[in-house]
């Protein structure tokens, strides 16, 4: 039976193809590993020329909605995404939407510390040796007196992100992914010349110990003096530039 694509009636072709198989593809009409049809195919069900179609077909690969294979049996067929596959995508989008909208460091922070609150009570009791061998872990190496920036930087991340994934919950671990990944970077780049490596690393050690031990208030209180802390150093840091200024 073919498949009827619902196409937007304005809008560039490619765009318009590649979003009405996306739609049917999120609605259940396309199933995972069901082959689409060629080129040709598709091309003379929408009207278009091929290359359109291949357009089409190359934004709906590079979402990993499709995949292409060669040979006699090829052709595009509807991907099965995981939430790993898709955490590129939320970073990446986290990240433009705050850079493009020129979200300020309150909001951001706000944001961010509210999703990871959400994930620390499922963290406290779901979490496993692997999470807190992550947190301990990238604690130790936060203490790392040679440490540069950028390594504090991404350590501090895969700390933030084993905390999340503690919770484990991949819908919350990819909802979060562009809050930990596209936000905490943010904040290290405002706040790392201001900051204090001790005692970050001291509010690190108080989460990851609350969380061993299940304490969910002491690691939300953690958590919150960490968030507090983060304010104050941004604040601090803007203090000092209009001081320069003046």
């Amino acid at each position: 039976m073919t498949q009827t694509y619902k196409m937007a009636p304005e809008g560039e072709l490619s765009l318009r193809i590649s979003a009405a198989i996306r739609d049917a593809i999120v609605e259940g009409r396309l199933l995972v590993d069901q082959r689409l049809p060629s080129e040709q195919e598709l091309a003379e069900q929408f009207g278009v020329s091929r290359p359109t179609v291949r357009e089409a077909l190359k934004r709906l690969a590079a979402q990993n909605l499709i995949r292409t294979q060669r040979g006699a049996t090829g052709g595009a067929f509807v991907n099965r995404l995981s939430f790993e596959e898709a955490y590129g995508q939320q970073i990446t989008t986290s990240t433009l939407l705050l850079s493009m909208n020129e979200v300020d460091f309150e909001t951001a922070c706000e944001a961010r510390f509210a999703l990871e609150r959400a994930c620390v009570p499922l963290s406290s009791h779901r979490r496993n040796a692997d999470h807190l061998a992550t947190m301990r872990a990238e604690i130790h190496r936060q203490s790392q007196p040679g440490l540069t920036d950028e390594s504090f930087c991404a350590s501090d991340v895969a700390f933030h992100r084993a905390l999340v994934d503690g919770a484990c919950n991949p819908v919350l671990s990819y909802q979060l992914a562009g809050a930990v990944e596209a936000m905490q970077p943010l904040m290290n780049m405002i706040t790392f010349s201001a900051r204090s490596r001790e005692r970050i690393v001291s509010l690190h050690s108080a989460i990851a110990d609350a969380v061993e031990r299940r304490d969910v208030e002491a690691a939300e209180a953690a958590l919150a003096a960490l968030s507090v802390y983060t304010i104050e150093l941004a604040n601090d840091v803007r203090a000092r530039r209009k001081q320069r200024k003046a």
